[in-house]
């Protein structure tokens, strides 16, 4: 199973971006083999409009079944949630703590977004 993370930096010890749409990685890791690859999200991160939506799209075609961020907007989730994607939240812990905490099942799976849009 892969999961994606928003992220502050390109590795496994990078703090989990809490921003989802203008997150500045993306960590892409196999919850089976541990292996990860680093997504950049600079050109999204920077537009005026539509980072969420943009950002859920690229994010749905690595082929991930489960996205964690620190919060979501309602275009990332609706775009999101259309694509099949499950959709939970974690706190401000490296990315290698926050996928430790999504395989013990303790991070909250969300049915609605958490923020509004254009949150910062």
């Amino acid at each position: 199973m892969k999961v994606a993370v928003s992220a502050e930096g390109n590795t496994l010890e990078s703090r989990v971006d809490m921003r989802f749409g203008r997150a500045k990685h993306f960590i892409v890791v196999d919850i089976e083999t541990g292996d990860y690859e680093a997504v950049d999200n600079e050109q999204i991160l920077n537009i005026p409009q539509g980072a969420g939506i943009q950002a859920a799209q690229t994010v749905a075609q690595l082929g991930v079944e489960n996205v964690i961020s620190g919060h979501i907007g309602p275009n990332a989730f609706r775009t999101l949630n259309a694509a099949g994607v499950g959709i939970f939240l974690a706190g401000e812990d490296t990315v290698a703590e926050t996928i430790e905490r999504f395989k013990r099942g303790e991070l909250e799976n969300v049915g609605e977004p958490d923020v509004e849009g254009h949150w910062v």
